[in-house]
């Protein structure tokens, strides 16, 4: 990311930070408008031991739940401050500037009060978001996946089972079929054939909403295609 940057929401940030930035392998990022005041907010999650004084990989997804204006903003990498002390406090604030022209896409979570025994593993429940256009739309959704609910979904009643920190490491879209590939998280603690099933359901149906993909094939970086999503 360099200042003055143009970027379209959902995103993606990456980078390196020192370990004593982390908390609980987290830190806060957020994008802030000339007054101010958030426009999105995340977490910024440790993409390997961050225990040291080293840098450490970090991914963050910034994805609004609505649609926000093109224009002038600021990125804010904070620092993790678990004891709220002034000294230990610290940021990074870098210009963007927000693109415009907005399209509508779908990312499919758990709406717990539509079936709250989990009897069909595989129902999977539509949310909007209304995001600026990009080419590749069906990555933005899947990004908006990844990021899970924002917190009035949450409040509604819509969880996520998909790990946290998971990222997109390539999609492509051939014959209908869209091949994904995402970053070992996805397989960390994912056990039991209903949690499974979920999971699978969830991307899949956020890819198959567009006409272009009739079928879904999802790869682990580091895993054999036989131990990915096993029960």
């Amino acid at each position: 990311m360099v200042a003055g940057q143009e970027v379209a929401f959902p995103f993606t940030l990456t980078g390196e930070a020192r370990g004593s930035w982390y908390f609980e392998g987290s830190f806060p990022v957020r994008v802030e408008d000339g007054d101010g005041d958030s426009l999105v907010e995340h977490s910024a999650r440790a993409q390997g031991e961050w225990m040291t004084e080293d840098f450490v990989p970090f991914a963050a997804i910034l994805s609004p739940s609505v649609a926000i204006p093109s224009g002038e903003a600021i990125l804010v990498i904070e620092k993790a401050n678990a004891s709220g002390l002034p000294e230990h406090a610290d940021a990074i604030r870098i210009p963007i500037r927000i693109s415009g022209d907005t399209m509508t896409v779908k990312a499919y979570f758990i709406d717990q009060g539509q079936d709250p025994q989990r009897l069909d593993c595989s129902r999977v429940d539509a949310v909007s978001r209304t995001v600026p256009r990009s080419v590749s739309a069906a990555r933005v959704a899947l990004e908006m996946l990844l990021a899970g609910p924002t917190a009035s979904e949450k409040q509604a009643g819509f969880i996520t089972v998909i790990n946290p920190g998971v990222t997109v490491t390539s999609l492509s879209i051939q014959d209908g079929v869209a091949h994904v590939t995402f970053s070992k998280e996805l397989q960390k603690n994912v056990g039991g054939s209903c949690l499974v099933t979920t999971v699978r359901s969830q991307i899949e149906q956020t890819l198959r909403q567009f006409p272009s993909v009739t079928s879904v094939r999802i790869s682990v970086e580091g895993y054999a295609d036989d131990e990915i999503l096993q029960p």
